[in-house]
């Protein structure tokens, strides 16, 4: 609690309350009643000056006054919502491999393993962690042309090891959708594919690698990355960079213990 001035203050903080009880008086004549005693028990307050001094709210509307330790700023009571930044991401492990006919022969064969990205469209392949892994890897291959891919993480509990696949026509569709679903936002990519986009991030996800044009057409493009705790991986092949050609994509994901 904050006590009154009082007679044997500093000099200083005496003036301070004096001025202030001048202005509440000056005051009364133009304001109401009730926001010109708001303004005498003001004047009886000391001004926070350091960490532990109390800090003085007046509402608007009903001329209330909340006090508040300064060190409750922390706790989000003075309406400043910080948001926690997520662990930084270890680096993946990448290599390439030429047994282009190899690859693709095989997984031509297996379900869900060959898909179309089309031309405009970001496609991406959700990846729990599995209880009984430590890494996750992939590997992809595309026809014909290059295309766009980078990872992200997201620091959720895992309710089921399925592995999903999501389809949106932009990088921004793709967030908008999720956001509906979750209320709760996505890495949205930033930039240039060709440069390589950078994500902003926020909340809950971590980016392992940024998204890139990766030379799919010419050599099987594979990676791995250690599990950093419980969550769900994002793979993302992005072609919202192209108007006109469609990408024909193999991929294998796994994990390994």
């Amino acid at each position: 609690m904050v006590s009154p001035v009082s007679d044997d203050a500093p000099e200083g903080l005496q003036k301070t309350a004096g001025v202030l009880e001048v202005q509440a008086s000056a005051e009364q004549e133009v304001l109401p009643a009730d926001q010109a005693q708001v303004l005498n028990k003001m004047a009886k307050y000391q001004v926070p000056q350091r960490s532990g001094d109390i800090v003085m709210i007046q509402s608007e509307h009903t001329g209330a006054i909340d006090i508040l330790s300064a060190d409750l700023e922390s706790a989000d009571l003075l309406g400043d919502h910080r948001k926690v930044s997520p662990p930084l991401m270890a680096p993946p492990c990448i290599w390439t491999f030429a047994k282009m006919k190899e690859f693709k022969s095989k997984l031509g064969k297996e379900k869900n393993s060959r898909l179309v990205v089309k031309r405009g469209e970001v496609v991406t392949i959700r990846v729990p962690t599995h209880p009984e892994g430590k890494r996750v890897c992939w590997e992809f291959a595309t026809d014909d042309y290059d295309i766009g891919f980078g990872v992200y993480f997201d620091w959720t509990p895992v309710t089921s090891t399925d592995i999903t696949v999501q389809v949106s026509d932009s990088s921004e569709d793709e967030d908008e959708d999720e956001e509906e679903e979750e209320e709760i936002e996505d890495p949205v990519p930033v930039g240039d594919v060709e440069r390589g986009s950078r994500s902003s991030l926020r909340g809950r996800y971590g980016e392992v690698m940024p998204v890139y044009r990766r030379d799919s057409h010419r050599d099987v493009q594979a990676g791995s990355h250690d599990y950093p705790g419980e969550g769900i991986y994002l793979l993302k092949f992005d072609n919202s960079y192209s108007l006109l050609r469609n990408k024909t994509l193999y991929f294998h994901v796994y994990y390994t213990s």
